[in-house]
């Protein structure tokens, strides 16, 4: 595997960054995860557009420019010689002394990891996945709430409480109790017809794979709002699923062991997948 940092590509073995990186130090730094089909990246422009708009809430923004980070991306990707690929874009604000000042200098850490797509089976999409709600909040009210941050030991340690729990995703609630979003997911669900997901006002991320669905819904006529949702619109939802830029749209059939509707994927959920499906050109 060769890995770019800084403008060099370097076997992993040799892909090293500074013990005084203020992302190794701070977790002051941002990532996009992205997924190539054919050897084009779905929707780069907005995962760039979206950690440049974060970079500039944490004050490095300056020192990005996305015609770079493209041509990173893409050449990470053609170095590895792949062409369904995962990829990691990760900016810290770089070296530095140990203090909790912002960066003085605008030198920052750019790493670009492209790795061969591992994908779920196919029974899950078929069957549908179990979540199970976790202990840990979402402080919608947090200076990073809706910003992609290095900084994921809450996200891992749900996870892992849903896999303690019998569960694939960790559904996490904000700080008043209202569903806000999974682990490393956005969540969708299905009501009388309606599709409901958690506005950004909940203190999720807003994702990219969640927009598309939301312009996906409209194209098809689904009625689509972002709003609060609650413990027990989920719980009683006839559909659910979640979605992130790997995964797409994946079915969620269980909560805290409680079945989704009638326990199996549902209509609404299947021709978003298949209407995503289409737009990537698989």
């Amino acid at each position: 595997m060769l890995v770019y940092i800084n403008g060099e590509l370097l076997e992993r073995g040799e892909a090293r960054v500074s013990a005084f990186d203020r992302g190794l130090l701070y977790g002051y730094g941002l990532f996009e995860t992205m997924r190539s089909y054919g050897g084009r990246v779905f929707r780069l422009d907005r995962h760039l557009s979206r950690l440049v708009r974060s970079a500039e809430m944490l004050g490095i923004g300056t020192a990005l420019d996305t015609s770079e980070l493209e041509r990173a991306v893409y050449d990470t990707i053609a170095a590895n010689k792949l062409i369904d690929a995962r990829i990691r874009l990760t900016v810290t604000a770089g070296e530095g002394e140990r203090s909790l000042s912002p960066p003085a200098s605008g030198s920052l850490t750019i790493i670009v990891v492209a790795e061969r797509l591992e994908l779920l089976s196919s029974t899950a999409y078929e069957n549908g996945i179990r979540a199970a709600i976790v202990g840990g909040r979402r402080n919608s009210q947090s200076l990073l709430s809706g910003v992609k941050v290095t900084g994921y030991l809450e996200s891992l340690l749900a996870r892992s409480q849903a896999a303690a729990a019998g569960a694939e995703e960790a559904v996490m609630l904000n700080e008043r109790g209202l569903v806000a979003e999974c682990s490393t997911s956005n969540i969708f669900i299905v009501a009388s017809g309606r599709l409901l997901t958690p506005s950004v006002e909940s203190g999720m991320l807003p994702g990219i794979t969640r927009d598309v669905v939301l312009e996906l819904a409209s194209g098809l006529g689904i009625e689509a709002s972002e709003c609060d949702v609650a413990v027990a619109d989920l719980l009683n939802a006839d559909e659910a699923f979640i979605t992130n830029s790997v995964i797409e749209v994946l079915p969620l059939v269980e909560v805290d062991q409680k079945p989704i509707g009638r326990g199996k994927p549902g209509e609404i959920t299947a021709r978003l997948s298949k209407g995503y499906r289409g737009l990537v050109g698989c």
